[in-house]
C-alpha cells in the first residue's frame, strides 16, 4: 500500500476492519459545515472504491464506521492529522480544519487501493513546509477552463499542497482593457470568484499573480498604453514567442505607469480571499536600456528596479496582505532585501536538474523570507521531462530546508504557446507534494511506481515509467522548431542554427522507432488501469504522435528529405495529427492562443510543400 506524500510516521496492526453496507460516517460535535463537505468527499471515494453508500450523521452513532473529530486537547501538529483504523472503526482526528481533511485525503488514498477491506494501522503526520503550492501559467498559450482548474484543485488537495497561483500577465477580463484581451479568452470576474471559493472548500489558497513590472507583451503593445514600455516603439514588430518574454518592461519613471499598475492591482485582488499577493517583478531584460538609460547611468540599475519594487509591494501591504516577488533579479544584488516591508516573500526559482546552491544560500545569507520554486519541466514540451523535474524539485527541495525557506512553490510554465497537455504536469506536481510534506527521500522509478498506483490506478504500476520513457525521445524540439519558424517568417533569416546537427539526424530513425514500441506498450498498460483513467494513454498516444511527426519534420528542413513524396505525406501526416491535438486542447483549455500553435503548424505544412515544389 502506498501514501502519497508519504506519512511521517506509520504503524501496521493486525487484524482488518470491513465496511458494511448500513455504516454511516459520523461528525462529531466539534465538527461543522466544512467537515461535513469534506466528510461529502470521503463518502464518494468509498462509493466508488469500496462499492458502499454510508450516510454522514453528526453527534454519536453506534453504527459508525468512520469518525472524524477536531479535537484540541491532543498533541497534533498544525496541519497534522492522528488516523486510526482498527477491527472496530475508523478514527481521522486533527486540530485544524486541513489537518481533519488531510486525514480524510490519506484514507481515501488506502480505501482506493484496498477497497472494502482496510488493514489495520496507526499514522501520525503533518508537513515539514507550512506552505506547499503550486503554480500554472493561464497566460502564454493556455487559459484553461474552469472545469479544469477545478479538477486542479481537488488533485492538489488529494495530494495536501495548500496554495494556488495561476500566472495572468493580460489574461484576466480587466475592465477599460479590451485592446489587451480583445483576441483572447480570459479569465472572469465570476470565474475567478468560483474557484477561490472552491479552492477554500479544499483547503487550497488561491494566490493572486499578476505581473506588474516585466513581461508586459499584450499590456505594452496596446495602442492605448504602448508609451508606458521602456523601449521605444513597442508592439510594432511582428509577433513572435521569443520577443513577448524577452522585452515588455513597464517605464518605472513614469507616474502614469505606476499609476496604471496599481489600479490593476486593486481590481484583481479584489476578486481573492487570500492574504498574499504576487506581483511577479520578475525578468525585467530591458530595465535600464531605453527611456530609463540616462537615470540608470545615474543611480543604477538595482536602485531603479527596488524602488519600483517597493512601490508596489506598499500597495499589497496597504490592503493588509502579503507580498510575494519572483526572486531572479533581486539574487544579484541581495541586500537590497531590506529596503522591501518586512513581510515580503521572495519566490527563488531554479529549474535546472543540477540547479545550484547559490542564489538560495545567498538569500538566507541576506535575510530574505523565501520560497525555493522548482519547476514540472513541462515547458516547450509535448511531454514533461520528467526525471530532470524529479532532480530538480528533490535538490530545491533539500536547499529550502538547509536554509530555512518557508516553502515550496512548484512551476507549471507555458512557454512558446503552452503546447503541453495540462494534465501532464500532475506527476511533477506531486514530486513537489512528496518533498514538500516530508524530507524522506524516495527513489525516481519508486515514486513513478507509487503515481502509477495513485494517481493513474493502475495495477501494473508501470505507466509512468513508460511516460518519462516517451519524454526522452524528442530529437526536433518545440523550442527549435518555434525559433527555426520565427527566423525565418518573422525576421527574414535561414534559420539554419535552428536545424538538425548531424550526431541528432542520426538519432531520428531510432527514437522514432522507440516511440512507436512505446506507444505500444501504453496500449497494453490500458489493461491495468482503472476506466476513469484510460483516456490519460490515449492523451499521451497524441502528444508522442506529435514528437513523432515534429522529429521527421526536424529532418525535412534539414535538408534530409528530399523526395517530394515523402514532403508531402509529411505535410499531410502533420496537419492529421494537428487536429486531434486541437481537439485534446478543447478538453481542458479555452480557445485563449490556439490559433497562435495553428499558426506556427501550418506554415510548416506550407513551408514543406514547398520544400516538395509546390
Amino acid at each position: 500500500m502506498y501514501i502519497i506524500p508519504e506519512p511521517q510516521k506509520i504503524v501496521e496492526k493486525q487484524g482488518n476492519f470491513i465496511f458494511r453496507y448500513d455504516h454511516k460516517i459520523l461528525l462529531k460535535d466539534s465538527c461543522g459545515r466544512e467537515q461535513f463537505y469534506h466528510a461529502g468527499i470521503l463518502k464518494r471515494e468509498i462509493e466508488e472504491s469500496a462499492g458502499v453508500s454510508l450516510q454522514i450523521t453528526r453527534g454519536e452513532s453506534k453504527r459508525a464506521a468512520i469518525t472524524l473529530e477536531l479535537c484540541q486537547e491532543k498533541n497534533i501538529k498544525e496541519e497534522g492529522y492522528l488516523l486510526q483504523i482498527t477491527a472496530n472503526g475508523v478514527f481521522v482526528q486533527a486540530k485544524d480544519t486541513r489537518g481533519l481533511l488531510y486525514g480524510i485525503q490519506t484514507l481515501r488514498q488506502i480505501i482506493r487501493q484496498e477497497g472494502g477491506q482496510l488493514s489495520c494501522l496507526e499514522i501520525e503526520d503533518y508537513p515539514q513546509l507550512q506552505h506547499r503550492g503550486f503554480y500554472h501559467d493561464a497566460t502564454r498559450g493556455r487559459v484553461p477552463t474552469l472545469e479544469w482548474l477545478k479538477s486542479l484543485a481537488d488533485t492538489l488537495s488529494f495530494y495536501k499542497i495548500n496554495q494556488m497561483q495561476l500566472y495572468i500577465e493580460h489574461t484576466y477580463l480587466f475592465e477599460g482593457l479590451s485592446e489587451v484581451w480583445r483576441d483572447d479568452t480570459p479569465l472572469t470576474s465570476e470565474e475567478i470568484l468560483e474557484l477561490d471559493a472552491y479552492c477554500t472548500k479544499l483547503g487550497v489558497e488561491l494566490v493572486p499573480s499578476l505581473s506588474c513590472f516585466g513581461h508586459l507583451y499584450k499590456l505594452l503593445s496596446t495602442k492605448q498604453y504602448r508609451h508606458l514600455s521602456e523601449m521605444e516603439d513597442a508592439g510594432m514588430e511582428p509577433f513572435r514567442m521569443y520577443d513577448r518574454m524577452a522585452h515588455h518592461t513597464i517605464h518605472v519613471l513614469e507616474e502614469e505607469s505606476y499609476a496604471l499598475i496599481k489600479s490593476l492591482i486593486l481590481e484583481y485582488m479584489s476578486l481573492f480571499t487570500s492574504s498574499h499577493f504576487n506581483i511577479c517583478a520578475d525578468e525585467t531584460f530591458d530595465l535600464g536600456k531605453g527611456k530609463t538609460k540616462e537615470k540608470a547611468d545615474e543611480i543604477g540599475v538595482n536602485r531603479l528596479y527596488i524602488d519600483f519594487v517597493k512601490k508596489l509591494c506598499d500597495i499589497v501591504v496597504s490592503k493588509g496582505k502579503t507580498p510575494m516577488f519572483w526572486g531572479d533579479v533581486i539574487c544579484g544584488f541581495p541586500e537590497f532585501i531590506h529596503e522591501l516591508p518586512k513581510e515580503t516573500i521572495c519566490l527563488n526559482w531554479g529549474y535546472a536538474w543540477n540547479q545550484s546552491e547559490y542564489n538560495t544560500e545567498a538569500m538566507a545569507k541576506a535575510g530574505a523570507t523565501q520560497y525555493v520554486c522548482p519547476g514540472t519541466g513541462s515547458w516547450n514540451q509535448f511531454i514533461p521531462l520528467l526525471k530532470n523535474s524529479y532532480l530538480n524539485i528533490t535538490r530545491m527541495c533539500e536547499f529550502g530546508k538547509r536554509h530555512q525557506a518557508i516553502g515550496v512553490l512548484n512551476t507549471d510554465w507555458g512557454d512558446f504557446g503552452h503546447i503541453n497537455h495540462p494534465s501532464f504536469s500532475i506527476p511533477g506536481m506531486i514530486y513537489g507534494a512528496e518533498f514538500s510534506w516530508n524530507e524522506k527521500m524516495i527513489e525516481f522509478e519508486e515514486l513513478n511506481r507509487r503515481i502509477s498506483k495513485i494517481e493513474y490506478r493502475d495495477a501494473s504500476e508501470n505507466f509512468l515509467s513508460i511516460v518519462e520513457e516517451i519524454s526522452t525521445k524528442f530529437v526536433y524540439g518545440w523550442w527549435s522548431a518555434v525559433m527555426y519558424q520565427e527566423a525565418i517568417a518573422t525576421k527574414g533569416e535561414d534559420g539554419k542554427q535552428y536545424v538538425l546537427k548531424e550526431e541528432e539526424i542520426s538519432q531520428v530513425e531510432e527514437k522514432n522507432t522507440a516511440l512507436l514500441e512505446l506507444e505500444g506498450k501504453l496500449a497494453q498498460c490500458l489493461q491495468y488501469l482503472d476506466t476513469s483513467k484510460r483516456a490519460d494513454a490515449s492523451d499521451y498516444m497524441i502528444a508522442a504522435e506529435g514528437m513523432r511527426v515534429l522529429n521527421e519534420v526536424g529532418l525535412a528542413v534539414s535538408g534530409c528529405i528530399t523526395d517530394s513524396k515523402q514532403l508531402l505525406e509529411l505535410a499531410e501526416k502533420l496537419e492529421n495529427w494537428f487536429y486531434y491535438y486541437k481537439q485534446l486542447w478543447r478538453t481542458k483549455s479555452k480557445e485563449s492562443e490556439l490559433y497562435q500553435l495553428t499558426h506556427i503548424i501550418c506554415w510548416y505544412a506550407d513551408h514543406i510543400r514547398e520544400l516538395a515544389g509546390r
